[in-house]
């Protein structure tokens, strides 16, 4: 009988500068301290929150993926329980040897123990492998996640608005040359 390869262990302090590497597309830009701050606050602020887990896979005794997983709400509208499944990520050496699977296998179990009917993850949508991956794990798209910069969705809003304007004065000027017409038409 052969023994799996692969193993799960909570994530530890030791273990924030391979999840910042990991992680790094994930994480806020900024000084090169802060994405290595954040993962440590995430990982020390695990003993105060019941509902969430930060697993570490290793193959053979190496590092070579994580997944962060929190039970919540479906949304803000919708009470039922939901396992949501962030930043499912495997080392590329360590791809295809039954690492993702693993992980997300853990998010299942955990989702089971607590009684949760749904697991919900996310995938880049530029990613086809990520999400043929989760595809073929029975995750069907439920909704497109779009994000963008305030300022930039700020400044599409007002580009609308001041076009939305634009359009009311044509609008008014049409009107207004059609009742001329009509008017010198009678």
């Amino acid at each position: 009988m052969s023994r799996s390869l692969v193993a799960m262990r909570e994530a530890t302090l030791a273990d924030v500068e391979r999840l910042t590497e990991l992680w790094a597309p994930y994480l806020r830009r900024g000084a090169a301290d802060e994405p290595l701050t954040d993962v440590a606050t995430a990982i020390e602020q695990l003993a105060d929150r019941p509902g969430e887990r930060l697993l570490v896979a290793e193959y053979d005794g190496e590092f070579a993926g994580a997944v962060y997983f929190k039970a919540t709400q479906y949304s803000p509208v919708n009470s039922e329980l939901v396992v949501q499944i962030h930043n499912l990520c495997v080392e590329p050496a360590h791809r295809r040897h039954g690492i993702g699977k693993a992980l997300l296998e853990s998010g299942v179990t955990w989702a089971e123990e607590l009684g949760i009917g749904y697991v919900a993850t996310a995938a880049d949508a530029g990613s086809r492998e990520a999400n043929r991956f989760m595809a073929r794990l029975a995750l069907g798209p439920q909704a497109v996640l779009r994000v963008a910069t305030t300022c930039a969705v700020r400044a599409r809003l007002s580009s609308r608005q001041s076009a939305g304007r634009q359009v009311t004065q044509v609008l008014a000027v049409r009107r207004s040359q059609r009742s001329s017409r009509s008017v010198a038409g009678r």
